[in-house]
């Protein structure tokens, strides 16, 4: 016994010292040439394995040669396929008519018959990768090489049979490599160079010998199924392209596996017909499209339908504003909401908030007449009523910011004159919350989210600033949600950008009413300082300045 089978004797015990589980049932480890003695082991075949071929998918000849010492010297044991061990049958001997195909330890695998879930150990020894010769009745005449883009390969040995009823790729180039050897070649030796995923590739080759192809898609899931689809669309594995198509229809995606496989419908052309069904998921159909305005504009109708204050209508709010905004993944084409739509249900939420105001002044003139008030058929509180046209609009103004369409608010927001009239006959506990429409809008200015021109500006403050000095007060108290600090530091902003002639109107009907209100009333002392200094302070001096450093002509 040499000294080099001694070395990989003792490899190999070590190797099956640490197995512990084996693929068939023994009481104790079964006896296979890897768990032979070392006189025995020292009789087995190591043989190197040698590639051929180049190109992107080539086919070249080749064959193995028939030993007939090699049947006489090995064991009668035999490996039917990688995993499986066979029984022993002392009976039997290897005889010259016996195919024997070479293995690589670690890149070579064997698909024919139920393949192994785990492929061999690696055996190496002083630096060189051991060959283990494999005996076996099947046909395995196709030698596939795949490389990978990272530089790793992987080599299968394959039925052509098989390759060639499945895959029209294959079958082309098995027949050429036996057209090229004139037909004597035993052995068929297939590169495929750039592999992306060997594992997937090797797994779609396997599906070619599964008895029930949609029972290994429902083992592989979803994502590995798109994988594995690609793989099958690229060497023509039609079986495969169908059976994973109508999995794929039958079972739920997630938003990452949906646009894994949109990706791969712009990059491989699929039979309509055959990809009807899962087409039909992905994408709508041309005339819900061509809805598409129209259902936003029911789905912010039905919110605003809502005449009630619930956990569900805050869900839908936030929702269907999520789903309109700009910076949201599910929306395309934001040109289908058209800017008409919007401020018509604008429009018809203000209606709805007069007729409750006018409402709840009716009661109050009937009060002091001291007649009692049957205005209005709801049932619902005046107070809860307005609350919810209210939140409605402020609602409306946010999207309609977020679409950049909310300039035109301002000036729809400063010509409500029955509301401003009415204001003054209703209770303060009952009007205060218009004016939270009146702080939205002053935010969006004094923060520069909207891009009015002046008269607009000035419109809205000469029709809600006094309202708001009013109703402060009750704002501090129910805020809602509202920050007053930065109610406070963006009424002053937009105060400051209207013309010098209207902040002088403006901050000295502040300052009376703070005067006599105090706590009541805003505090816009920062912005009165400011106002101050650029009419008394500065204003003398700004003309001359401006002359004086004007460049020389």
């Amino acid at each position: 016994m040499s000294k080099k089978a001694s070395v990989l004797s003792k490899k190999r015990q070590g190797l099956l010292h640490h197995r512990t589980s084996w693929c068939c049932s023994f009481t104790n480890p079964p006896k296979s040439p890897e768990n032979l003695s070392s006189f025995q082991q020292s009789k087995l075949i190591h043989q190197k394995f040698g590639g051929g071929g180049g190109g992107a998918a080539a086919a070249a000849g080749g064959g193995v040669a028939k030993n007939s010492s090699l049947g006489k010297r090995m064991d009668p044991r035999r490996i039917l396929s990688p995993g499986r061990v066979s029984p022993i049958n002392s009976d039997n001997t290897l005889t010259e008519e016996n195919d024997v195909r070479v293995e690589t330890v670690e890149t070579c695998s064997v698909i024919g018959s139920p393949l192994p879930e785990k492929s061999p150990e690696r055996v190496v020894e002083e630096d060189e990768e051991v060959v283990v010769g494999v005996v076996s009745n099947e046909k395995y005449d196709v030698r596939l090489n795949l490389k990978g883009r990272d530089g790793s390969s992987l080599v299968l040995e394959l039925d052509s049979k098989v390759l060639s009823e499945n895959s029209s790729v294959f079958a082309n180039l098995i027949a050429d490599c036996h057209k090229n050897s004139g037909g004597v070649a035993n052995l068929c030796r297939i590169e495929v160079h750039e592999v992306d995923n060997l594992r997937v590739y090797h797994q779609t080759i396997e599906l070619m010998f599964a008895d029930d192809i949609m029972k290994s898609f429902v083992q592989m899931g979803v994502s590995k199924s798109i994988d594995a689809l690609e793989v099958a669309a690229g060497i023509m594995f039609t079986r495969g392209v169908l059976s994973c198509l109508k999995y794929l229809e039958a079972v739920p995606w997630s938003e990452d596996e949906e646009e894994k496989l949109k990706s791969l419908f712009t990059r491989y052309t699929f039979d309509k017909k055959t990809t009807e069904d899962v087409l039909g998921r992905l994408y709508p159909g041309e005339e819900s499209t061509n809805s598409q305005p129209y259902i936003a504009v029911q789905l912010i109708n039905s919110v605003t339908g809502c005449t009630n204050f619930s956990s569900s209508r805050r869900e839908l709010k936030s929702l269907v504003k999520g789903l309109l905004s700009k910076s949201s993944v599910y929306v395309k084409d934001l040109t289908a909401l058209k800017k008409e739509d919007l401020y018509q249900i604008c429009q018809s939420c203000l209606n709805s908030l007069v007729e409750v105001f006018k409402e709840a002044a009716d009661s109050v003139v009937h009060e002091e007449g001291g007649s009692s008030s049957k205005a209005g058929t709801s049932t619902q509180p005046f107070i809860e009523r307005i609350s919810v046209q209210v939140d409605n609009i402020k609602w409306l103004f946010e999207i309609l910011g977020e679409q950049q369409m909310a300039e035109e608010f301002v000036n729809l927001w400063a010509e409500q004159e029955a509301l401003l009239a009415m204001h003054k006959i209703v209770s303060p506990m009952v009007r205060y919350e218009v004016s939270r429409i009146s702080a939205s809008v002053f935010i969006a200015l004094g923060k520069g989210m909207l891009l009015c021109p002046s008269e607009s500006r000035c419109g809205v403050f000469q029709s809600w600033f006094r309202p708001m000095l009013s109703d402060y007060g009750w704002l501090q108290r129910c805020k809602k949600g509202l920050d007053v600090k930065v109610l406070e530091e963006s009424m002053g902003q937009a105060l400051l950008m209207l013309p010098m002639k209207h902040q002088h109107v403006f901050f000295m009907e502040w300052f009376e009413s703070y005067s006599k209100h105090g706590a009541e009333c805003p505090t816009l002392s920062s912005a009165f300082q400011i106002w101050w200094r650029r009419s008394f302070l500065r204003g003398s001096k700004s003309s001359h300045t401006i002359e004086l450093e004007a460049p020389e002509s």
